[in-house]
């Protein structure tokens, strides 16, 4: 590896590893998983930055991240769902309370805005991976239309239907949850 493709990866990569992680994080369901699928994208993505093209390094290593997590999930986990469960009790509890603990201010707001975090965890786990998958790189990475279809390799029309069909679900489930 030459010393220009190492500064390369450097300028391209490493600053995206954060955002990498959770989204391998979001697709694995276990913090231990997505540090193991991190470390084989990064891996596939400095072998690969000679080839890139400097157009959109960031969907270009969400890709990585997306077909390393699938391909880590089909040989560690082909049966498994993944649920919450499956994560450590803090980070289930930074999933569940967020930015909005800081937010609120009553105990009574806290333990609303709990069990509407869980609800919506649950939901969005109970969506199929194909729209899970879409609902978290538009809503959680915010990333276009555009990027969403090259990083999962679909039209750009089904990217947008199964953005609908996911924030449907998600809205009549929570529909459903208020009394």
């Amino acid at each position: 590896m030459t010393a220009l493709a190492k500064a390369r990866f450097a300028r391209l990569v490493l600053p995206r590893l954060d955002e990498g992680y959770r989204l391998a994080h979001w697709l694995t369901g276990s913090p231990t998983d997505a540090e193991d699928v991190m470390q084989e994208a990064s891996l596939r993505a400095y072998r690969a930055i000679e080839s890139l093209v400097e157009s959109n390094a960031r969907a270009w290593f969400l890709t990585i991240v997306r077909n390393t997590s699938y391909s880590w999930l089909e040989r560690h986990r082909p049966s498994k769902l993944t649920s919450i469960e499956d994560l450590s009790e803090d980070t289930r509890w930074e999933i569940e309370n967020g930015a909005s603990a800081a937010a609120t201010e009553t105990p009574e707001d806290i333990l609303i805005a709990k069990h509407q975090a869980t609800a919506l965890q649950q939901a969005i786990e109970m969506l199929p991976v194909h729209l899970k998958e879409t609902l978290i790189l538009r809503e959680y990475h915010g990333l276009s239309y555009r990027e969403i279809a090259e990083v999962s390799a679909i039209p750009i029309g089904t990217v947008m239907s199964r953005l609908a069909k996911a924030r449907q679900t998600l809205a009549m489930v929570v529909r459903e949850e208020r009394p």
